[in-house]
């Protein structure tokens, strides 16, 4: 069906836009913008006035649970709360279960996804098998099968002589590497940020060496090899700097942070509360201030909301034995926003990090609304306040650190090929 969205504030960070333009979709696409196609004749009509129009959001770190843990959340449930956050494409990292090692089960997380019809999930394949760390996958099959890239997610690597290899053959074929630094021996059994709040409520630590250790032989390995790396949820200024400092000198690195570290530290954790659980934990606030330096230098080049929905029985322990995560598809948008408030960075620069940054980060001509291109669209108002009530999210995982907050601009059309998948 061809739509004809009208009066809105078209905001397209690729084609620098921001101005009131019309948009015109017709076969699942931008057909075009400004002014109607010859012949053009809309079998509905979106009046956009007072809401922003932009590409639909792009989240790099989306948990969505599926296969293994239906009981933390399910696709149905996930996919759901990303189109009510505006996101019309997902990465989900490999650690499900079993891992997203096998080309079969790949293809049917892509399969399950894509009869769901609501956001394009975009699989990362492991880099070991069963994440162990010891046998390098067959990328080329996981490749074929859907796979945009390969992680260990949050399980260690100690091994630097498979990294060593998997760099070797991942940058022989152009395959993109993506890892989380954390020293699993210097992180060993930590739950926050080695600081005066976890002395003082007496929590087994996690230094930041623990992430610039692992940073500084990941870069050295890329150096070596010249393989395409990503470094995912930087958590801290010094990482912030030694990235700085391999993008001067010309690695092909890139790195993205997490919208709950842009805005929380461990002072958040207040009287152990298990919502502020999160890895990589939060850090001091100087670490806060490095991470919001290099997203306006654009040393980060992107910002997730590195969604992890846990079931609430993991969530009402002690702070050190409840599970690590949050939900974060319904509030990465909001919360994008609010920082580019606070630091009174423009529309246009802030969106970029959710839309074509994340984009060319998984080798997708995505994230942006130019003529030809997928009619992937989130038309959110920017004036409606709401206040954060988990019980009101759609995500099956209710948990989240922002509990109570107040939240500014809210999603009213996410569409999907043309085709709306959510309205409010």
């Amino acid at each position: 069906m061809n739509i004809h969205i009208r009066n809105g504030r078209l905001i397209d960070p690729k084609n620098n836009i921001d101005a009131q333009q019309d948009v015109y979709i017709a076969d699942r696409r931008i057909a075009a913008i400004g002014k109607a196609p010859p012949g053009f004749v809309a079998g509905q009509v979106i009046d956009a006035g007072g809401l922003i129009l932009m590409p639909g959001l792009m989240d790099i770190a989306a948990r969505l649970r599926e296969p293994g843990y239906e009981y933390k959340a399910t696709l149905e449930s996930e996919m759901t709360a990303a189109v009510a956050g505006g996101i019309t494409s997902l990465a989900c990292p490999p650690d499900t279960d079993p891992p997203l090692d096998e080309p079969g089960l790949v293809e049917m997380l892509k399969r399950r996804a894509r009869s769901l019809n609501q956001a394009r999930v975009f699989p990362v394949g492991a880099l070991t098998y069963g994440l162990k760390g010891a046998e390098l996958t067959e990328m080329n099959e996981l490749t074929e099968a859907g796979c945009k890239a390969f992680s260990q997610a949050d399980a260690p690597l100690t091994d630097t002589r498979v990294l060593l290899r998997a760099m070797q053959y991942a940058s022989t074929f152009g395959y993109r590497v993506w890892l989380r630094p954390q020293d699993s021996f210097l992180a060993k059994n930590g739950v926050a940020h080695d600081g005066e709040v976890a002395t003082r409520l007496g929590l087994p630590a996690i230094p930041v060496i623990a992430e610039t250790i692992a940073l500084a032989t990941a870069l050295q390995l890329a150096r070596e090899t010249g393989v395409i790396l990503h470094i995912c949820r930087v958590s801290s200024a010094v990482a912030v700097d030694m990235i700085r400092s391999a993008k001067k000198e010309g690695l092909k690195v890139s790195c993205d942070t997490s919208i709950n570290h842009v805005h929380l530290t461990e002072m958040d954790i207040g009287y152990f509360d298990a919502n502020c659980h999160l890895v990589p934990p939060l850090r001091s606030l100087r670490d806060k201030a490095g991470l919001r330096a290099g997203l306006l230098d654009g040393t980060i080049d992107a910002i997730c909301s590195n969604h992890s929905p846990v079931d609430d029985d993991a969530k009402q322990l002690p702070f050190a034995e409840a599970e690590a995560g949050a939900t974060g598809l319904e509030l990465l948008l909001p919360l994008v926003l609010k920082w580019a408030e606070q630091e009174r960075v423009p529309l246009l620069d802030a969106l970029a990090h959710v839309t074509i940054k994340p984009a060319q980060l998984l080798g997708q001509k995505m994230g942006h609304l130019s003529v030809g291109a997928h009619a992937d669209i989130c038309l959110f108002d920017p004036k409606v306040s709401w206040k954060v009530e988990p019980a009101a999210l759609k995500s099956q995982g209710k948990n989240t650190p922002f509990n109570g907050y107040e939240m500014q601009g809210r999603v009213r059309y996410t569409l999907l090929d043309g085709q709306i998948v959510f309205q409010q």
